[in-house]
């Protein structure tokens, strides 16, 4: 006679056949999560497209020479981007110039020279907490700061400094982790071939490190451009009919600018509007690219 196989519940059944139902539940809710996963990204990607689609159908008729040349008018058929266009142009370049050398310093004090104190660490905390302050918090603090305190006015400057303040943050988290990701046996080679440490930071280190730190500009910038919360508290107005000045004069942005013509309840300003919407669009692919190409370059040496 042959012994029967024991149960699946009894102490003598097999290690496997007692774990079974676990690993199978376990494996349905992984699917089950799974896929609820891809539809949430499908739900997305389909009001996106739809969105996307929408914008191109209204604002592209209107996209000419004309639109980019002209500027804001209470006729929609003549009416221009061009003073938010100059604007944002101007505010983008004046913190790319101001966050770049900033940012990536504080990341390379804080990775490479910084001891580990309970002040740097504390710094780092408070670092990544201004990360995600709101930004109409930031408006409110370069109004004080740099429209009142400073005499600066509601400026182009005065928009680009409080907008440097704002991704700041998001720059210097961004820029830390991508340094700390490259080896440690590609410093200690460095070294070991008796270069100093800014000699290994300069030459090893950043080079390495270049593909990331440029990623987080890229998503910094392109929150910068898209802002128009704290320019509103610093002076920033829908209406420009004038090219504007760095240092003196209204200013205007393009998320203003569509702004003051989405809540027109005119048709044509809504549709003045998805144009505007294309040209930001545009611009921030044309930085995205220019981002890109300079992460080509600068990670060209490097050397694992």
């Amino acid at each position: 006679m042959t012994a029967s196989a024991p149960a699946a519940g009894s102490p003598l059944a097999p290690v496997a056949t007692r774990f079974e139902p676990d690993i199978a539940r376990r494996k349905l809710n992984g699917t089950l999560f799974y896929g609820a996963c891809l539809a949430a990204i499908g739900i997305l990607m389909l009001a996106l497209v739809i969105l996307l689609f929408d914008v191109l159908a209204r604002g592209l008729p209107w996209l000419d020479l004309q639109f980019l040349t002209g500027v804001p008018s209470r006729r929609p058929a003549q009416a221009g981007v061009l003073p938010a266009l100059l604007g944002s142009l101007e505010i983008s370049v004046i913190v790319a110039l101001l966050t770049f050398p900033a940012g990536v310093a504080a990341a390379i004090y804080f990775t490479e020279y910084a001891r580990d104190s309970r002040l740097n660490r504390l710094l780092q905390t408070n670092i990544s907490n201004l990360a995600g302050v709101p930004s109409i918090i930031y408006g409110i603090l370069g109004l004080a700061v740099f429209v009142r305190l400073l005499h600066l006015g509601p400026t182009v400057l005065a928009a680009a400094l409080t907008l440097t303040l704002l991704i700041l943050p998001i720059v210097i988290i961004a820029s830390i982790e991508a340094i700390r990701a490259v080896p440690t046996a590609q410093r200690e080679g460095a070294y070991a071939l008796g270069a100093t440490r800014w000699q290994m930071v300069r030459r090893s280190i950043f080079p390495a490190a270049a593909p990331g730190i440029m990623t987080g500009i890229i998503l910094a910038m392109a929150r910068a451009i898209g802002e128009a919360a704290p320019l509103i508290l610093i002076g920033g107005v829908g209406f420009v009919t004038f090219l504007p000045s760095p240092l003196s004069g209204d200013y205007t942005v393009l998320p203003l600018q569509i702004f003051d013509w989405a809540k027109r309840p005119q048709d044509d300003f809504a549709s003045l509007s998805s144009a505007a919407i294309i040209v930001i669009l545009v611009l921030m692919l044309l930085l995205n690219g220019l981002a890109l190409i300079v992460r080509a370059r600068l990670s060209r040496h490097i050397q694992w």
